[in-house]
């Protein structure tokens, strides 16, 4: 790799695999790896996890379209995600609307799909995992 990239890391504290599913369903991630604690070649450290945790996820790398997204379990329960969100672009309305949808299921919308003057259709919502998106349909800006 030549170039830096930059791939979120999440914490699912618990929900990581029942995240994994979600946005499979939702916005078509595929599901490169994913490892349990159980599965780990060498044993977390005595009283690290809570009990339990072996089958959870100690580590997942998902991609949407060509963006890499890592995830897991943590080593207990989740703490709230604030200040990040995640913006998919998207390739039309029809699109944006599915993938709008499908990501508000069980979450909240904070602010709903219209157009604005850089998108033909932009909105937010925080998914019922607490991770906040920003759907838009993808513009190609002059250079």
């Amino acid at each position: 790799m030549n170039t830096p990239r930059i791939e979120p890391y999440i914490s699912f504290g618990g929900r990581c695999e029942e995240a994994l599913d979600f946005y499979k369903k939702a916005i078509g991630a595929k599901v490169e790896m994913a490892m349990r604690f159980g599965e780990s070649p060498e044993p977390m450290p005595e009283g690290a996890l809570p009990p339990g945790f072996e089958t959870k996820i100690m580590h997942s790398s998902f991609l949407v379209g060509n963006s890499r997204v890592m995830a897991s379990d943590g080593c207990g329960p989740g703490v709230p995600i604030t200040g990040i969100s995640l913006s998919i672009a998207v390739a039309d309305e029809p699109a944006a609307d599915k993938a709008f949808n499908a990501l508000a299921d069980g979450g909240q919308v904070t602010m709903p799909l219209a157009k604005t003057f850089w998108s033909p259709k932009f909105g937010m919502v925080t998914d019922k995992f607490g991770l906040n998106w920003m759907v838009s349909v993808a513009v190609d800006y002059p250079s």
